[in-house]
């Protein structure tokens, strides 16, 4: 509860930060790459260090390629009949198909489960969430924009992206036990991840972009929000027969809310960005009602 009423009082701290214009348009780019470069590297060395290897794991990966894929899928065949555009469907898929794995779902997965299972988060986000963003996400956008993109540029993004090395030198490190007080650092360092993420997001909302994007943000959220987590749930939990840990916070955080690097991707190509706005505005605080009720459905599996 302790953790959960952290989360709420860091988001609203930063909306109304932003608000009352202590902040300006740079403050969440601040602390996003602090995030990025200190909190989740930290997180993704200490985590994955102990996290088992084994074929579970491949689940994790997979889910946000699954929810994007079919989020694409859906948005392109719904958004052709609805009318819209290619930028209005490219937009949906980057912010309907794409999840907040890390700056809301690593603390969601903190407050409700607790941390020893931060390393499974960092799975989704690393080898899943990212990926997906850093590759055909990034692909998908330049082609709406008329920007090429070559794969040197592609492999720079996912190499040097440092929550992404972390996992990997985390991973290749796990022969060799951690002193004390390198793990005591790394997790001070990583308890930085929860205040500073909902600082940001909060932050970063903007409420203004709704009027004109009604259809497109009912699709988009409805995938996200409802479909997106049912289908994964589906699919691993009555597909697989799984209800072990490791699949319910693989459900978990295919229930998050709209991605905002996704969004941001999407302002910063010129698709829509008044959608993706909308989608960042309304989905991520509707996802802090919605997140607890997912919560509740796979505590009864």
């Amino acid at each position: 509860m302790e953790n959960f009423l952290l989360l709420g009082v860091c988001f609203l701290l930063g909306l109304g930060l932003r608000l009352a214009g202590v902040v300006d348009d740079k403050g969440p780019a601040a602390l996003n790459a602090v995030i990025i470069h200190m909190s989740l590297p930290a997180l993704a060395l200490l985590y994955a260090h102990g996290l088992p290897v084994g074929p579970e794991l491949i689940l994790p990966a997979s889910m946000a390629w699954i929810v994007f894929g079919a989020g694409a899928a859906l948005f392109a065949l719904l958004g052709r009949r609805l009318g819209f555009d290619r930028a209005t469907v490219v937009c949906l898929a980057l912010t309907g198909g794409l999840g907040n794995t890390s700056f809301v779902g690593l603390p969601m997965i903190e407050a409700f489960y607790g941390p020893e299972y931060l390393g499974v988060g960092m799975l989704c986000d690393t080898a899943g969430t990212f990926m997906v963003l850093a590759v055909p996400g990034i692909i998908l956008a330049a082609s709406v924009s008329g920007q090429s993109v070559g794969w040197r540029v592609l492999a720079r993004k996912v190499l040097l992206f440092p929550p992404f090395a972390a996992i990997v030198l985390g991973f290749a490190l796990q022969p060799v036990p951690y002193p004390d007080w390198l793990a005591a650092l790394l997790a001070r360092l990583g308890d930085t991840l929860s205040p500073l993420a909902l600082l940001s997001v909060g932050m970063t909302l903007r409420f203004g972009a709704i009027r004109g994007n009604g259809r497109a943000l009912v699709l988009g959220l409805g995938y996200k929000l409802l479909l997106a987590p049912a289908l994964i749930f589906a699919l691993y939990v009555w597909g697989l027969g799984n209800t072990d840990m490791v699949t319910r916070v693989t459900v978990f955080e295919a229930a998050m809310g709209p991605m905002i690097t996704g969004g941001i991707i999407a302002m910063g190509y010129g698709i829509n960005p008044s959608l993706a706005a909308a989608m960042l505005g309304v989905g991520i605080p509707v996802s802090f009602l919605t997140i607890p009720l997912w919560h509740l459905l796979l505590s009864l599996v």
